[in-house]
């Protein structure tokens, strides 16, 4: 593993930017706090996210987690903050350790469960719920009680810039979710999926 002095020298940028991000650091910890999120071992966060935390959900995040927030602190540039919501009081968001995202949205109205070394690109959204219902009268009657079903990502999935995840899906162990894909259905492990709707590509 490079050592922090050679990876400054090779990349500069990076020092002004572990210096702005340990001075960020008090306040961030203080929007997690409100939030009731408890603070984990080893994190890096690179610029404040949004947090939207129902009162009576969970988001618990593992240890080693990146989330990266600022155009700067990533090459894709992500063009809005980490996302990280809960829309109903049964909801649960649950990551596990040394995982990363980089300007990503995740919405949870059921449940997102998400493994270990889990990696998601620039952009990237896991979405367990339609938001709003699909015919006229349901959303006249209640516009946010759109369907939602349970996402699981397991261990060591990489999921490429700007893709999107939806309700109901499993992302099997080892998979790869290609840059720009809409991933509608299960995925199994170790396979590349890509496209819109994703379909199996090779198996990895």
């Amino acid at each position: 593993m490079t050592d922090p002095w050679t990876k400054a020298r090779n990349m500069p940028w990076t020092a002004g930017l572990e210096l702005r991000r340990r001075l960020a650091w008090p306040l961030i910890r203080v929007q997690f706090a409100w939030h009731g999120i408890d603070w984990g071992k080893n994190w890096k966060i690179f610029g404040r996210p949004i947090l939207q935390k129902h009162r009576g959900s969970r988001i618990v995040l593992g240890d080693g987690l990146s989330l990266r927030s600022w155009p700067r602190s990533n090459p894709l540039a992500p063009t809005s903050p980490v996302v990280l919501s809960t829309r109903r009081v049964e909801a649960v968001l649950e990551i596990g350790t040394d995982c990363g995202f980089t300007g990503t949205t995740l919405v949870a109205a059921e449940r997102i469960t998400i493994g270990d070394r889990v990696l998601v690109g620039g952009n990237a959204s896991i979405v367990d719920f339609d938001f709003h219902p699909l015919t006229p009268e349901g959303r006249t009657e209640d516009i946010n009680a759109g369907a939602a079903a349970p996402i699981v990502i397991e261990d060591d999935v990489f999921v490429g810039m700007d893709a999107l995840i939806l309700k109901g899906v499993t992302v099997g162990e080892g998979a790869v979710v290609g840059a720009g894909s809409v991933v509608t259905q299960d995925v199994p492990p170790r396979t590349v999926v890509a496209g819109n709707p994703a379909q199996m590509v090779r198996e990895v």
